[in-house]
C-alpha cells in the first residue's frame, strides 16, 4: 500500500469522540483527503455534524497527530457548506451505531429549508436497538451529545439514545 493511500486509510478510521463506535468516514464528516507525497503534506477537509460541534477541535488535531505520525504535516479545512446531514452517514456506520444501544437516525425529512413547515399526522418511530420494539417514548429531546435524543423503550424498559436525523 503507498504510503498516501495509508495515510488516506488511517485518518478515515480516526473514531468520532463523542461517539467513539464510529469514524469520521462513516459519520460522514470527513469530506475530502488530498495528499501530496511528494511535499510530505496532506489537506483534510470535514464537516461539522452542527454548527459549533465541540468535537471538531479534537477530531482536527488528531487528523494532524495522524498525519505526524507518518511523516506528514496537515492542513485540516472546516467546510459548513453543504450542511452536514445524517443522509452522509454510511451503512456500516449506522449498523455500528445500533450495536452499541444507539438507534441510528432515520430519513431525513423532506421539504427542509424549502418554505413552510409541512404538519402531519404521522408518529416518529424509533426501533429500540437493545430489543427492536417500535414503542419507545422520547425522554428528553437532548441525550448525552446535542446530536443525540434520550429515548426509552416500552417494552424493555432500557434507555438508549436516538442519533436524530438532520
Amino acid at each position: 500500500m503507498a504510503v498516501g493511500s495509508a495515510l488516506a486509510e488511517a485518518i478515515s478510521r480516526i473514531p468520532d469522540p463523542e461517539v467513539p463506535v464510529i469514524s469520521i468516514a462513516d459519520l460522514g464528516i470527513l469530506r475530502d483527503v488530498d495528499v501530496d507525497e511528494q511535499a510530505h503534506t496532506v489537506a483534510v477537509t470535514i464537516t461539522p455534524t452542527y454548527s459549533g460541534c465541540p468535537a471538531m477541535e479534537a477530531i482536527a488535531s488528531r487528523i494532524v497527530f495522524e498525519a505526524g505520525r507518518q511523516g506528514y504535516a496537515a492542513d485540516v479545512r472546516t467546510q459548513l457548506s453543504p450542511a452536514w446531514t445524517t443522509d452522509w452517514m454510511s451503512d456500516a456506520g449506522r449498523e455500528a451505531l445500533r450495536r452499541f444501544g444507539i438507534a441510528p437516525p432515520g430519513a431525513v425529512p423532506t421539504g427542509e429549508g424549502k418554505g413552510p413547515v409541512a404538519v402531519t399526522l404521522s408518529r416518529h418511530v424509533v426501533t429500540c436497538p437493545l430489543c427492536g420494539s417500535t414503542d419507545t417514548t422520547e425522554i428528553a429531546h437532548f441525550g448525552s451529545t446535542a446530536c443525540k435524543a434520550l429515548r426509552r423503550c416500552n417494552a424493555c424498559l432500557e434507555p438508549f439514545d436516538e442519533f436524530k436525523a438532520i
